[in-house]
C-alpha cells in the first residue's frame, strides 16, 4: 500500500467490531437504521455511460463486472455495521472504512492494491444576516470516495453536498461517463471546488462590509466580528490547502484506475482549487490590515478621550485652585475685605477657563 498520508502506514488493526465474512457464507444485506432509515441514497449500474438499471448492492458490482461497466453507490453516514457488508462485498480496505465511517479527515488521497480512497472536505456558507462575533459563516462536512476498477462509492458526511443533483447532471453527459468510476470522482471534486468558490466569494462579501465599517466616520468596535471572520476563514483554509496534494497525483501520477484522458480534468480542477486558495489567502491578508487598522483607530480613539479628559480637567483645575485659595480659613487672606473682589475673581476664573478652552480647541483636544 503507498499513500499520500504516511502517517497512516504504520496502522494495520482491522476497526473494532469488524469481522471477516467466511468464505461461502452467504451475503448479508446491508443493516437498516432505526426507524426504516438506510444509509444507501442511490445505487446503480451505468455502461457505456448510461445508467443501466438499479441494482441491490449486494449484487450491484456483480452485475456491472458482467456488463463491463461500474455501479456508482451513494450512501450518506453510514454507520460501521451499516457499512461492514458493503465494505466485505466491494474488498474494501479496513483503514479506509474506517475513515469513512468516522470522517474528520484532512483531505487526501490512499492508494491500495487495486482500488484508490480520496478524502474531500466541502464546505458552505451559512447566511446571517448581521456578522457578529459568534457567526457561523462556514460550515464543512466531508466526502469520501471508493475508486475501483468497477464501481464508485462516494460516502458523505454533513447535510451539503448536492450529490444526488451532480447525479442527475452526470447522467446527461455520457460522453463524460464512459470514462468509468474516475468521471465520477472528477465531478464530485469539480463539484466540491465550484462549492469552495461560491463560499470564498460570499466571505469576501462579508470582508468588504467590515472593512466599510472599520473605516466609517462612525465609532465602531469591530474587532470581535473581525477576529471570528478570520477563524472561520481559518476553516475554509483547511479544507482548501492540503487537496492540492490529491489533485496533483491524480493528475500528473499514472494510475491503472484513472485513465490517461481525465488527467486533464484533474488538472483544470486543480487550477481552480490553486485560485481558490490564493483568493483565500488574499482575504485573511487583508482582513489582518483590517483588524491592523482596526486597533490603531481604537487606540487613537482611546487617545482622543484622554485629551478631552485632560483638557477639561486642566480647564476645572483653574477655579478649583483658586476657590481652594480664598477657602483657607486664615483671618488674613489678601482681597478679603475688598467690595469688588467676589466679582473680579469669578470673572478672573471665567477668563482663565475660556482661555484655556481656546488653547485646548486650537490644538485639536477639545
Amino acid at each position: 500500500m503507498t499513500s499520500t498520508d504516511s502517517s497512516r502506514g504504520a496502522r494495520t488493526r482491522l476497526p473494532q467490531g469488524r469481522r471477516p465474512r467466511p468464505a461461502g457464507a452467504p451475503k448479508a444485506a446491508p443493516p437498516q437504521r432505526a426507524g426504516g432509515g438506510s444509509p444507501i441514497v442511490d445505487c446503480a449500474v451505468y455502461v457505456d455511460g448510461k445508467r443501466e438499471q438499479d441494482v441491490a448492492p449486494t449484487d450491484a458490482l456483480r452485475v456491472a463486472t458482467e456488463r463491463e461497466g461500474f455501479v456508482w453507490l451513494g450512501l450518506h453516514e453510514p454507520t460501521e455495521a451499516e457499512f461492514e457488508s458493503i465494505a466485505d462485498d466491494y474488498g474494501l480496505h479496513p483503514l479506509a472504512v474506517e475513515d469513512a465511517v468516522y470522517a474528520h479527515q484532512r483531505p487526501k488521497l490512499d492508494s491500495y492494491d487495486d482500488s484508490v480512497f480520496v478524502v474531500l472536505k466541502t464546505a458552505r456558507y451559512v447566511e446571517h444576516d448581521q456578522l457578529t462575533a459568534t457567526s457561523e459563516v462556514v460550515s464543512t462536512g466531508e466526502v469520501m470516495v471508493f475508486l475501483g476498477s468497477h464501481y464508485v462509492i462516494t460516502v458523505r458526511h454533513g447535510d451539503h453536498g448536492g450529490l444526488k443533483d451532480l447525479r442527475h447532471s452526470l447522467e446527461g453527459q455520457p460522453d463524460l461517463l464512459c470514462q468509468g468510476p474516475a468521471a465520477v470522482l472528477y465531478a464530485v471534486a469539480d463539484l466540491v471546488v465550484d462549492h469552495f468558490v461560491e463560499v470564498a466569494t460570499a466571505v469576501e462579501e462579508d470582508v468588504e462590509e467590515l472593512e466599510v465599517s472599520v473605516f466609517s466616520p462612525e465609532r465602531t468596535d469591530d474587532i470581535g466580528r473581525i477576529y471570528q471572520l478570520k477563524r472561520e476563514l481559518m476553516q475554509l483554509r483547511r479544507a482548501v490547502g492540503p487537496l492540492d496534494i490529491p489533485l496533483n497525483t491524480l493528475a500528473d501520477r499514472q494510475m491503472d484506475i484513472v485513465p490517461a484522458e481525465m488527467r486533464s480534468y484533474f488538472r483544470d480542477v486543480q487550477d481552480h482549487t490553486l485560485r481558490v486558495r490564493d483568493q483565500i489567502a488574499s482575504q485573511d491578508e487583508l482582513l489582518s490590515s483590517i483588524l491592523q487598522a482596526s486597533l490603531a483607530r481604537t487606540s487613537l480613539a482611546d487617545n482622543e478621550d484622554m485629551r478631552k479628559i485632560s483638557a477639561w480637567a486642566g480647564i476645572i483645575a483653574v477655579p478649583t485652585a483658586i476657590a481652594g485659595i480664598y477657602g483657607m480659613n486664615f483671618t488674613w487672606i489678601p482681597e478679603l475685605e475688598w467690595h469688588y473682589g467676589y466679582p473680579v475673581v469669578l470673572l478672573a476664573m471665567l477668563t482663565a477657563c475660556w482661555l484655556l478652552y481656546r488653547g485646548f480647541k486650537r490644538s485639536g483636544w477639545l
